[in-house]
């Protein structure tokens, strides 16, 4: 016993502090840098300087993201979260040329960086207020920060514009070189909405015009079908009936209006209405979509003269199409754009100038923004689109050149799944870990005797390829084999599963659709289990999905609906059980073999447990003191393999560690009291209790337990019994005994009861330690291996660094020493004298230099070698990489070299075959000289 304990520390201590090898680092790790999806009035192409003509893709998503991007590859190039700053709905402007965008959302108008991002200034208007329109006007001789004059629209208790009405909805502002135009909507006196325009000067903002449009009978409802053009060469306010028949037109600064009549022949419902405009010519298109049909109209207009006229109309196309526009060389481009074609139009003639066939498209197009460039007699296009799933993706000429996966912006659950039969190899090796060793050695020898009667043909025709790949540069395809390129299948709140390969630096391998309509998925738990992946949804359904291919292999309609799903681990798969908002499992007739224990949380905040042998009544309740509210219940983790049951201690005693697989660590506050009970998951009793006063409980609040041990995180204010303030780390270590070689009240029993026991419940001795950390922690998780002799990592999220550290767990050793040094036991123990403050190692960021925005979920994964630990992050960013907490003692490195090893094998058989037959032959002459 002792000598395995010692044999186990040696291998956990060696070289502990380095999260991962230096060449390693940005090739066995993943990140998806996201922005969300693209919202359609905030992305565009923008030239950041008029001295290049190279230019990048903005975009303000659906998140409040703002960023940009570089077209040649997708890579951002900055990013920044609006969400800091106000919520609500946004908008972005830039002016082509100038190094300046501008964004608005909620009552906040900010002008960034256009090339790196840098906030210029900012401007907070009332609370109350929240900008509607946001337009830009350039000024003339005037610097950086001032080129930019936004006028905007706001909206509140107290709206501005008090001269149109105060029930008028604020609209839009349109600007021309001499004016800025304000349309709002004016509820009419029996039905529908009118349009009001009033006309200011754009140097002083004095009123000089104001006028009212009579659209009450095309405008039924507040969000009607209008738009109102800006910055454009013929500014103009255009909107249809509700049934999509009539289109009126009036030039803003006219009364008149221009009535068109909707030219739909294809016998179907108008869907969909686009405009697009130009800031150089007087010219716009009308682009109409139905279920199965699309067109255009150009029209043409005159301001000077007052007016407009429909010029020609685009041929119908018998499927439904996107359509974008581009300025360019005082011309209106516009292409049409399918899933399999694109053609290119110009507002002056109605002959396709050109058309490309798209390769590599998928999904149906939602929006795109495009970009032209006229090449002698030819043309070159781009543009960004963004897909039904919510990706985002960039085709040039007919080409995909890179698709960036927005969508996984939106995961909401992930779960790791076994491909190429490691699951069933993982079962086959767990089984004959718990084999004697002349059973486990038969098992083994019948298992490779069937693993090479079917797989031996494949592998002999395989080998040429796989030799010589082993000499070129590694994709990672060569690791499958010991359980690194595990699947992980995401589902996301809009409905989409997803399966990244982590193998492949996250490479999406499928995208599929899941779920109809619009709104939040409640899928709310995944289960992976050969080759299936099944998603528990909140309403009772289920989908399940081929992991390899991504086909949908099963529906099963909504039945009850539930509030979280917990499983239960049994020989073939979990066992899936809902529960209900009051912590009800809903499967009360399930039963299941074995003396198990399901333990709930109801939303009032009760904890019962459950005897999966009846699930009708809880074998217990646990009740919070008054006025204490649960946050957060965890247990250990379904995978926590203990590979020692003690510590040895530099004197070669032991410590036992007090393991109990049914405890649970529940955090519960009150005012500014942070309470921390360990429970017994059999019997209910409280084990431990841990009290923490001055916590401020808006701050995150995060917690974790494995093993014997357990760990949370809270921000603690100036209190009674401590005088230090700021972020601390509490970690509490579990033993049977504080005397070392001492069992405790079980001694060497071989079996015992928590309910059933005459001598009382054992309850652990705990050692405790805390920590001064320079940052909030939001999250935890705990590393995971096969066999738990890898010293483990506390796995943690910054999120105002927007980084992911690992702690090695012995620098939290609760036993360091206090106020001395440690003895030259102590040292052997690996124990270092106790520092109050405990500094984020530039070693422990699993990032490196990136940035991971928004992680609020840590799932770690084991491999079929004990050194190695998958790691997968998301909640919006994503984040994946291989850890090795105690180095890779059983792989071997980058830097072995298979070629320096064959030429050393080669060489050593050349000289044997030289060098035999001359040390026979003095062998011989030997003999005879004898």
């Amino acid at each position: 016993m002792r000598l395995q304990v010692a044999s186990l520390f040696l291998a956990s201590v060696v070289r502990l502090a380095c999260a991962v090898i230096a060449d390693e680092a940005y090739q066995i790790d993943y990140h998806h840098a996201l922005l969300g999806t693209p919202q359609a009035h905030t992305t565009f192409f923008h030239r950041p300087s008029s001295s290049s003509g190279a230019s990048l893709l903005y975009s303000l998503s659906e998140k409040s993201i703002l960023g940009a991007v570089n077209p040649k590859d997708g890579s951002i190039v900055w990013r920044q979260n609006l969400t800091e700053y106000s919520a609500g709905a946004g908008l972005l402007r830039a002016v082509d040329g100038e190094d300046a965008v501008i964004s608005a959302l909620g009552s906040d108008v900010s002008a960034w960086g256009a090339s790196d991002g840098k906030l210029l200034w900012t401007k907070r208007f009332n609370d109350d207020a929240s900008v509607t329109s946001l337009e830009l006007t350039k000024s003339h001789g005037a610097d950086l920060q001032a080129v930019r004059d936004p006028h905007c629209v706001i909206w509140g208790s107290n709206p501005r514009c008090e001269k149109v009405g105060r029930d008028n909805l604020p609209f839009r502002v349109s600007i021309t070189s001499t004016a800025v135009y304000y349309v709002s909507l004016q509820p009419a006196s029996r039905k529908g909405y009118k349009i009001s325009v009033v006309e200011l000067d754009i140097q002083l903002g004095r009123v000089t015009n104001q006028y009212t449009l009579h659209s009450e009978n095309e405008l039924a409802s507040p969000n009607p079908t209008i738009f109102v053009s800006s910055n454009a060469a013929s500014s103009f306010i255009a909107w249809l009936d509700q049934e999509f028949k009539i289109l009126k037109v009036n030039l803003l600064g006219s009364k008149s209006i221009h009535t068109f009549d909707v030219e739909n022949h294809s016998g179907e419902t108008v869907q969909d209405v686009k405009i697009h405009t130009s800031h150089s010519v007087p010219h716009f298109v009308v682009y109409y979509n139905t279920a199965t049909k699309s067109w255009a109209d150009v029209f043409h207009s005159n301001v000077k003269s007052g007016w407009v006229s429909k010029a020609f109309q685009l041929p119908v196309l018998d499927s439904k199409s996107a359509s974008a526009s581009n300025t360019a060389n005082n011309q209106l481009y516009f292409a049409r754009i399918t899933r399999s074609t694109v053609d290119l139009f110009s507002s002056t003639a109605e002959n396709i100038l050109g058309t490309w066939k798209i390769k590599g498209n998928s999904g149906e197009l939602e929006h795109a923004v495009l970009e032209v460039v006229a090449r002698g007699s030819g043309f070159a296009l781009r543009f960004a689109q963004v897909d039904d799933s919510g990706d985002w993706a960039l085709i040039r000429n007919g080409e995909l050149e890179w698709r960036r996966p927005e969508s996984l912006s939106d995961a909401i659950v992930a779960a790791w799944a076994e491909v190429n039969g490691g699951e069933a190899l993982a079962h086959e090796l767990e089984f004959e870990g718990h084999q004697d060793a002349l059973s486990a050695y038969i098992h083994r020898v019948k298992r490779h005797a069937k693993a090479l009667q079917d797989n031996l043909f494949p592998w002999l025709q395989e080998l040429p390829t796989k030799a010589l790949s082993s000499f070129s540069a590694s994709d990672g395809t060569e690791l499958t084999q010991f359980g690194f390129g595990k699947l992980v299948v995401v589902a996301t709140r809009k409905g989409r599963i997803l399966a990244l390969d982590s193998a492949r630096q996250g490479a999406v391998l499928w995208n599929v659709k899941a779920a109809e309509g619009a709104g939040t998925w409640g899928a709310n738990a995944i289960s992976a289990h050969q080759n299936v992946a099944t998603i528990f949804v909140k309403d009772g359904s289920t989908v399940k999905v081929n992991i390899t291919s991504g086909d949908i292999i099963e529906r099963s309609q909504p039945t009850e609906k539930y509030s979280s799903m917990a499983f239960i681990s049994d020989a073939a798969s979990p066992i899936p059980v809902p529960i209900d908002a009051d912590g009800t499992p809903l499967n009360s007739h399930l039963r299941i073999e074995g003396d198990k224990f399901l333990v709930t949380l109801s939303k009032d905040g009760k904890l019962m447990s459950w005897n999966t042998a009846s699930l009708e009544a809880p074998a217990w309740e646990f009740v919070p003191p008054k006025n204490q509210k649960i946050i957060h219940a965890t247990a250990r983790p379904t995978h926590d393999p203990v590979a020692s049951i003690g510590k040895v201690l530099g004197d070669r005693s032991v410590l036992y560690k007090y393991l109990n697989p049914n405890i649970a660590l529940v955090s519960a506050v009150a005012g500014s009291t942070l309470t921390l009970y360990l429970l017994d998951g059999t019997s209910g009793r409280i084990l431990h209790t841990a009290t923490q006063g001055g916590v401020d409980i808006t701050q995150p609040i995060a917690s974790v337990i494995s093993e014997n041990w357990f760990a949370y995180s809270f921000w603690g204010d100036v209190t009674d019994t401590s005088d230090a303030k700021g972020y601390r780390l509490v970690i509490s270590e579990l033993y049977e005994s504080p005397i070392p070689n001492d069992r405790g009240l079980l001694g060497n029993a071989a079996n015992y009861s928590n309910i059933h026991s005459s001598i009382g419940l054992p309850r652990p001795h705990v050692i405790s330690q805390a920590y001064m950390i320079p940052e909030a922690i939001s999250n935890m998780a705990v590393t995971e291996t096969r066999q738990g002799i890898t010293i483990r990592q506390l796995l943690c999220t910054l999120p105002d660094s927007n980084a992911i550290v690992g702690i090695p767990r012995f620098v939290l050793d609760p036993r360091r020493p206090v106020n001395r040094d440690p003895t030259s036991q102590e040292v052997e123990e690996g124990l270092a004298r106790y520092t109050p403050f405990l500094g984020f190692d530039p070693q422990w960021y699993l990032n490196h230099a990136r940035e991971v925005m928004g992680i609020n979920r840590i799932e770690s994964s084991p491999t079929l070698l004990e050194s190695s630990t998958l790691i997968f992050a998301y909640g919006f960013d994503v984040f994946g990489t291989r850890l090795a907490p105690s180095q890779p003692f059983d792989l071997l490195g980058k830097g072995f070299s298979r070629i320096q090893l064959l030429l050393t094998v080669v060489a050593l058989a050349v000289g044997v075959a030289i060098l035999g037959p001359m040390v026979r032959r003095k062998q011989v002459n030997l003999q005879w000289k004898a």
